[in-house]
């Protein structure tokens, strides 16, 4: 179905938006996939807050122009579906999310991704889904900065069981 240049351009302006806000950015090939699979994957997107599109390459890379993501026009050959993460509480969402759904379906393909001006390629999009959310983050620092306490009062603990032993 041939888009009118209206359409295109709004297209266009909306994949620029998202964009334009995003953190980080998947691009996956989805040929033969069923429309089934497909609804799954963007009923999960939308749980996530990670915004999916099925964009004409050409429009894509016009969409990516000026953004921190053009650096992905290369990979944007064949079908191809954009995830965009939009949360700052989870910038890896959307690597993520398409990581876990290639797993499950091996006909989808990831193709590369983007995040702090850098291009991971295939299978080097797990650096990026394996990025803490900001809950996860927030615990792992605790976890860090309760270690030297817990030590310490184990050594105290300890100084002090010694203490008693030669007492008695």
């Amino acid at each position: 179905m041939a888009l009118l240049l209206e359409n295109k351009k709004e297209i266009v302006a909306q994949v620029n938006e998202t964009a334009s806000i995003a953190f980080s950015a998947v691009v996956a090939d989805y040929q033969g996939l069923s429309v089934e699979k497909l609804t799954q994957l963007r009923v999960e997107a939308r749980k996530l807050g990670v915004t999916t599109r099925v964009v004409r390459n050409t429009l894509a890379k016009r969409a990516l122009q000026g953004t921190q993501f053009d650096i992905l026009n290369d990979n944007l050959v064949g079908p191809t579906i954009l995830g965009f993460s939009t949360s700052e509480d989870d910038m890896g969402a959307a690597a993520r999310l398409f990581e876990e759904f290639a797993k499950a379906n091996k006909a989808f393909e990831l193709k590369a991704a983007a995040f702090d001006g850098k291009v991971y390629q295939g299978e080097e999009v797990s650096v990026i889904a394996n990025l803490p959310n900001q809950e996860k983050a927030l615990t792992m620092l605790a976890n860090v900065l309760q270690a030297p306490i817990s030590k310490l009062g184990r050594l105290l603990t300890a100084l002090k069981e010694k203490d008693e032993q030669e007492a008695a």
